[in-house]
């Protein structure tokens, strides 16, 4: 009975400690599992932010247009041996940074090397040949807007687009994964889709900026829909890369300010509202004033180009010549309370929106009270004293002449669009709409201006293969240069084509030593490029998908036909004149 019990007991406590061991070898296999478990973990790169994208007017792309291929890349000395040579110029440094820490990355490919294993495509932001910097404007280190439109609307663009990331599972080196269910994956989150259409027209952007690039060094273009008021292109010069702003700042060139929307003495290119003004208030445009080249008002004397008298001259011919005198003499006839309501009514002084919360400076517009002083008032009379307009807002009081009497407020963007299915979701466009002067009126000075081409100082701004009319204008700054030349704002504004025009165009040569005739042989140039461009309207653009695929091809078709322009449209050389100066002796 004894020896039963012992065997009972035995047989026990083999049992119990079976159990036992079971149970420790199922605990150190747990532990196991979940240490090798803990050893991995997930990792998520991101390959785009998923930010709204920017529209031209015929819904081509002005953002997120080029493509660029990524590779997805395990740290440590084998993807540097392997792959270096696959790996941009431009990011090899960042490559081997990368591979020293313990996670994946992703580094932008040469697409004609080998290719890693996983390879994904992303748009980047901006062309490499950017277009429309300064108004699109760029990012900071973290993705958000901190200049231009990225800046303005950066809050509904942080929303709109498709965010992407690679998700891939990491081992404890920090290798991803590449077995069972743990391949690397590429995961997009939906945004509101949501895109901002402008009301610029890229092809014609990218001609005025290759015209821009072999004629200006600072200075701006604006080219507008007369019937519209549609900004079609917005030029600043010097331009700058928002893929490295980083230079521009190092140069100091001023590349970064956005000059078509900033404030300028505006000179001459102004006359053209006095005379309208002098018109509607019963002054005839045969009244003749004698010039002699110089003003005497209180002691202080304003004096025409050079001092240069034009003897007797007419409305007509006071504009072919910009004669200051005559033009002094029409402002205080007029008075400072007509000045004041022409120019306001012609948009001096007032903001134009660019999108909600941006707006285009509102340049100066002396007070009525301000104008009261005849010296203040006889500046003004010739564009000059505290009056400051922006080249967009001298397109706007321009364009009156082109548009028989009634301004328009200049508009850049159309509105925000589905950008799936191109419907308007949001309009932009919701331009003011006045009528300044008769049409009557409008049109004696829209052929005072085809005179000022045809007959007068502006002979440079006439095409080649078209017609024009427009003003001159030179604005002293009071700023000189080392050598002691005054720097001068040169100006020529003015529409295209003289028989119902069709775009009124603005260009402005900022703190060069030269006249109006510089920016004039632009303004001529600019024309001819739009009549070539005549034979393409915009209802028959490339749809967006085909223009992504062939965005060389037409990048260099545009450069073409820049160059053609820049040899053959040259025209005939004249004096440099410099009208809209003020001078006291």
């Amino acid at each position: 009975m004894q020896e039963k019990r012992l065997i009972v007991a035995a047989i026990a406590m083999i049992g119990v400690f079976s159990v036992l061991t079971a149970r420790l070898v199922w605990l150190s296999t747990d532990q196991s599992a979940r240490y090798a478990v803990q050893k991995q973990s997930e990792t998520r790169l991101t390959l785009s932010e998923g930010r709204g994208n920017i529209y031209d007017c015929n819904r081509w792309k002005l953002t997120d247009w080029e493509y660029r291929t990524y590779g997805l890349f395990s740290p440590g000395k084998e993807s540097y041996r392997t792959w270096f040579e696959s790996v941009d110029a431009t990011q090899k440094s960042d490559f081997y940074g990368s591979i020293q820490r313990a996670k994946p990355f992703l580094v932008q490919l040469q697409t004609e090397q080998k290719q890693p294993e996983f390879v994904f495509r992303q748009t980047q932001r901006y062309w490499s040949q950017p277009i429309a910097a300064h108004l699109i404007g760029y990012l900071d280190g973290e993705g958000s807007g901190v200049y231009g439109l990225e800046k303005a609307c950066n809050d509904w663009l942080e929303q709109a687009g498709t965010k992407e990331e690679v998700v891939c599972t990491v081992d404890a080196l920090g290798s991803y994964l590449n077995t069972g269910h743990d391949i690397p994956v590429l995961e997009e989150t939906a945004g509101t889709g949501e895109a901002l259409m402008l009301t610029l027209d890229a092809r014609i952007q990218r001609l005025c900026e290759g015209i821009a690039q072999e004629q200006i060094d600072r200075g701006a273009i604006v080219v507008m829909e007369t019937a519209t008021g549609k900004i079609r292109a917005s030029v600043s010069m010097p331009l700058f890369d928002p893929t490295n702003v980083a230079a521009s700042i190092e140069k100091n060139d001023t590349s970064l300010i956005n000059r078509p929307i900033s404030g300028y003495s505006v000179g001459s290119v102004f006359k053209p509202i006095i005379a309208a003004q002098a018109l509607k208030a019963g002054i005839s445009a045969d009244m003749t004033y004698e010039c002699t080249g110089e003003y005497e008002l209180n002691g202080h004397i304003y004096r025409c180009a050079y001092g240069k008298g034009h003897g007797v001259v007419n409305m007509t011919e006071a504009m072919e010549q910009s004669c200051n005198c005559y033009f002094i003499q029409l402002g205080l006839m007029l008075g400072a309370q007509q000045v004041h309501e022409a120019a306001q009514a012609a948009g001096c002084g007032q903001a134009t929106p660019i999108v909600p919360g941006w707006n285009t400076t509102a340049g100066n517009l002396p007070t009525v009270d301000e104008l009261q002083d005849q010296g203040q008032l006889a500046s003004v009379s010739f564009g000059q004293g505290a009056l400051l307009a922006s080249p967009v807002q001298v397109a706007g009081f321009l364009n009156i002449f082109a548009n028989d009497g009634t301004y328009i407020q200049p508009t850049y963007a159309q509105g925000i669009m589905d950008e799936e299915s191109g419907e308007m979701l949001e309009s932009y466009y919701r331009p003011i709409q006045r009528t300044v002067f008769d049409e009557a009126i409008a049109q004696r000075v829209q052929e005072m201006m085809i005179s000022v081409v045809e007959n007068g100082i502006g002979a440079a701004a006439e095409p080649r293969l078209t017609t024009a009319g427009g003003k001159t204008g030179t604005a002293q700054t009071g700023r000189y240069n080392e050598d002691d030349e005054e720097l001068l704002d040169a100006w020529f504004g003015g529409f295209y084509p003289a028989e119902e025009p069709r775009y009124t165009i603005v260009v402005m040569m900022d703190s060069g030593t030269h006249g109006s005739s510089d920016a004039a042989r632009v303004f001529a140039d600019i024309a001819d490029a739009l009549y070539c461009f005549e034979g393409c309207p915009s209802e028959d653009a490339v749809p967006p998908t085909a223009l992504e695929e062939e965005s060389e091809e037409q990048e260099g078709e545009g450069q073409e036909i820049v160059a053609v322009l820049a040899e053959e449209t040259q025209p005939q050389e004249i004096p440099t004149q410099q009208d809209g100066t003020e001078q006291i002796g």
